[in-house]
């Protein structure tokens, strides 16, 4: 009896905290514009040795991270990898594929809370650049709603990855399509803020005043003026592979997406 009782004010209390805290959050998002947390793993899941060496020697962002951090961006590799099914088409998915494509998104999304989304379940990945027989033309990456799934050619990904001042990264540019998305259709705290700062950003390329301005600097490469998609997969490029050109060169957008995806320095 005493044990039912007890489990019954447990619940009590954690069905209060819980009532606190969707009543709270909402008030501290407009003060602070950011979650009331970002993470919280009580059973954070670990990295295999060889796993996290690849970390250590592909991922400056990793190394930058504190401790504490480190085993946040690890668990949440492991719940990428865990989560999404890897193909390979013509190409054997290896162990380096999962960590660098995983730690590509988790990096996109590491100041957002609900980071795993359901607009994709599969990554595939083709050893060189594809044809497609939807379009007629060869790809180097794509994201496909229709069919759930991001679509990489390993070659284009790994040139990206390993070169990381040309401001061309394409497992950052894919991913940033997905997220884009997926904030225009969610109402999570970390969405809310994406989307109220993404009106921010995208006047940059809206207002012919601000956009004549960027394309006079010539900081940005000429695709992302293609439309507001691009624009803003291009300009995240320019974020995590230049942030200190971006913020000398274009200091107020530079801001808007760090506050977007809530973005911490180390």
């Amino acid at each position: 009896m005493a044990g039912q009782l007890f489990i019954s004010v447990l619940f009590g209390i954690l069905l209060l905290l819980i009532i606190i805290f969707r009543v709270l959050e909402p008030a501290y998002l407009l003060l602070f514009n950011k979650p009331f947390y970002i993470h919280w793993y009580p059973f954070s899941k670990k990295l295999k040795l060889n796993q996290r060496r690849i970390l250590v020697k592909d991922f400056p962002f990793y190394n930058r991270l504190s401790p504490r951090r480190k085993i946040y961006f690890e668990h949440r590799v492991k719940e990428f990898i865990a989560n999404y099914q890897f193909i390979g088409n013509e190409i054997v998915i290896t162990e380096q594929m999962q960590i660098l494509i995983a730690g590509t998104y988790v990096m996109l999304t590491f100041g957002m809370r609900n980071y795993l989304v359901d607009l994709v379940d599969k990554i595939i990945v083709y050893p060189s650049s594809y044809y497609s027989t939807v379009n007629q033309r060869y790809h180097k990456g794509e994201f496909n709603p229709r069919m759930k799934a991001i679509v990489f050619s390993w070659e284009d990904f790994l040139l990206g990855h390993s070169t990381s001042n040309d401001n061309i990264n394409l497992g950052l540019h894919e991913f940033s399509h997905v997220l884009h998305f997926h904030c225009l259709k969610s109402n999570d705290p970390s969405a809310i803020i994406f989307f109220d700062e993404f009106n921010e950003v995208i006047q940059y390329y809206t207002d012919q005043n601000l956009n004549n301005e960027l394309q006079q600097k010539g900081y940005f490469r000429r695709y992302a003026y293609e439309n507001q998609f691009e624009f803003l997969s291009v300009v995240l490029e320019h974020f995590f592979e230049t942030p200190d050109v971006f913020k000398t060169t274009h200091p107020e957008l530079y801001g808007h997406i760090a506050k977007m995806i809530n973005f911490k320095e180390e």
